[in-house]
């Protein structure tokens, strides 16, 4: 296992996998890793659904541009909110929960040795609709987001994103 801030800056997304299956003992740290993110009031609002289907995998990129990646990933993980967990109810906290739980998810699979991608579905409602629909998501429920996973077929070389003209300090 990797060192936490090596993991952190080192985490590239992956959209390239090989077809070596991911065990379900490394799904459940995954979920576990995710599950352990911090949660506004500690809602929790979190629900996770695994697919490895690949009729259900290639639906998807039938209408999001940019979700083409899916169809060669062994495992994709939805993270969704139940917004009947919600303790203030359409304050919208279920968003950065969810955020949360998704970076949680991606650096473990980073620190696994396992490539990963975040696929946004959050905010736009037409991919919103097609995940219900794909995966029988109650009403109550909303797609945050999926991450692909897979053990990565391409490399990154680390990226540096620091910019310290956008660190302010005591004020703007």
């Amino acid at each position: 296992m990797m060192d936490v801030l090596e993991a952190i800056l080192s985490r590239r997304s992956i959209r390239r996998y090989t077809d070596e299956a991911v065990g379900e003992e490394v799904v459940e740290q995954l979920l576990r890793a995710a599950a352990a993110a911090p949660s506004a009031h500690n809602e929790q609002p979190w629900h996770f659904v695994v697919i490895r289907d690949r009729a259900v995998l290639a639906e998807f990129p039938k209408v999001h541009p940019h979700s083409r990646l899916l169809l060669g990933a062994p495992v994709a993980i939805a993270v969704c909110a139940d917004h009947e967990l919600e303790v203030d109810k359409g304050v919208d906290y279920w968003v950065q929960d969810c955020a949360a739980a998704t970076q949680n998810l991606l650096l473990a699979a980073h620190g696994l040795g396992l490539g990963a991608c975040w696929i946004g579905i959050h905010p736009r409602a037409e991919r919103q609709e097609v995940l219900k629909k794909l995966l029988g998501l109650p009403a109550s429920v909303s797609c945050f987001g999926l991450v692909a996973l897979g053990h990565p077929a391409e490399t990154k070389g680390r990226g540096e994103r620091y910019d310290a003209g956008r660190v302010h300090r005591e004020r703007w």
